[in-house]
């Protein structure tokens, strides 16, 4: 039986934000192959991570910069290795290489961090994203060579996909397109009509500073909104909500920071629109995935709507400006015509781009290439292999150097 160790930078919380249900879905991938599946993470367990056990899957508490997860790997001996974000591949990667090194190794990237972080330090200063500023940004340095280092990477944005081939030039063979998994056949069929949705809904975990950017953005534009849709109201739906989240909520305004949703589906549904503003960003939303789901037209930007819908129409606006964003709002909630557009759109980027059965046969038909010629795949990955070179082992012996020093400590 195949035998896949999934190290995970956080334990995952499906409720709580899209990463904790792409990581849900790979591990129920994974299963559905018969195979065993372990995860394992040095994060501390939370009171809203998923029981991964009613899935099959066992767990393992891990520690960073010491020799137990040596010995536990060489123990567990998996067939396959699946690093959630680059830097859990910095800090175990070099550990697998050494104690497991017939293991296939994936990375789960989740979103480029690298453009991201370029992105937001653009919008901080108010300037435009410049990709000559990604290409001098350390964080993409260690996030490229992460990727280099893995025999597959896993990118669930095409536009990410296009930039890691034509502007990093890595190559096609160590990269695979898997947007979010969505089982077509159970969509929801009782939503709610138009007449019967009421008022506009964002949500996101707070946490994540796109998310909060897009909260505060979003009170910017709301009076404007308000203005014209006097009944209207604002409902901000998210997880980790801090105090200076819920210190907007504002009755009057109809501005209400709602904070945990229970069932993200359930009051996405009930919602006639849904709002995001996102400035900066990368990988795809988890948000508008459940809007397409519940059938939610949406208003975005387009760094919002990036990687999601290709020459697709998108399931309600892409505002590039401010006034456009809060036309679109308001025609989205008021016109039924629109508002039914926007949802036929919404389903036919589901079935297009998020067919669970298609997709799983993609990922499961490029690991399959890959572990049947492993040896020959990493030789023809050469930046990969000099990457993990004793001279460029920086992580391993700055994690030898931390192990050290915390043993000492000990003494």
């Amino acid at each position: 039986m195949t035998k896949i160790l999934v190290i995970g930078y956080v334990w995952p919380e499906p409720n709580s934000s899209a990463a904790g249900v792409h990581m849900l879905s790979l591990l129920k991938f994974y299963k559905s192959q018969g195979w065993q599946v372990e995860f394992a993470s040095p994060a501390q367990t939370t009171e809203h991570m998923v029981d991964l056990g009613e899935y099959g899957v066992t767990s393992k508490q891990i520690t960073l910069n010491c020799t137990s997860f040596d010995e536990y790997i060489q123990k567990l001996a998996p067939d396959i290795v699946m690093f959630d974000r680059f830097m859990m591949e910095e800090q175990f990667g070099w550990r697998v290489d050494k104690y497991a090194p017939n293991a296939m190794k994936i990375l789960d990237t989740e979103d480029l961090q690298s453009l991201r972080g370029v992105r937001h330090e653009a919008v901080k200063a108010n300037k435009d994203f410049e990709i000559s500023k990604l290409l001098d940004s350390e964080l993409a340095k260690r996030e490229i060579a992460a990727i280099l280092r893995c025999d597959l990477s896993l990118i669930v944005s095409d536009f990410e996909l296009d930039l890691l081939r034509n502007t990093f030039n890595i190559s096609e063979e160590l990269l695979v397109h898997l947007p979010f998994l969505v089982d077509l056949s159970r969509l929801p069929d009782d939503l709610p009509s138009f007449d019967e949705r009421q008022h506009f809904m964002t949500i996101g975990n707070f946490r994540h500073a796109p998310n909060w950017d897009s909260v505060l953005y979003l009170q910017r534009l709301w009076p404007a909104i308000k203005k014209r849709l006097p009944n209207a109201e604002l409902h901000i739906y998210g997880s980790y909500p801090p105090k200076k989240a819920t210190a907007l909520n504002n009755p009057k305004t109809g501005f209400l920071i709602k904070g945990w949703a229970d069932d993200a589906i359930e009051v996405m549904k009930q919602s006639r629109v849904c709002l995001s503003p996102i400035r900066f960003g990368a990988g795809i939303k988890g948000k508008f995935l459940e809007a397409m789901l519940t059938q939610t037209p949406c208003v975005t930007t387009p760094i919002g709507a990036e990687g999601m819908h290709g020459p697709l129409p998108w399931h309600g606006c892409v505002a590039h400006d401010d006034e456009a964003f809060i036309d679109a709002a308001v025609s989205l909630y008021t016109d039924a015509e629109h508002f039914h557009t926007a949802q036929s759109n919404g389903l036919a980027l589901l079935h297009a781009r998020h067919d669970q059965v298609s997709l799983s046969a993609r990922l499961k038909g490029k690991i399959t290439a890959i572990r049947a010629a492993l040896p020959q795949h990493r030789t023809q990955n050469f930046y990969g292999q000099m990457l993990k070179h004793h001279t460029l082992r920086s992580t391993q012996y700055m994690s030898q150097w931390i192990e050290e020093k915390n043993a000492n400590k000990m003494r």
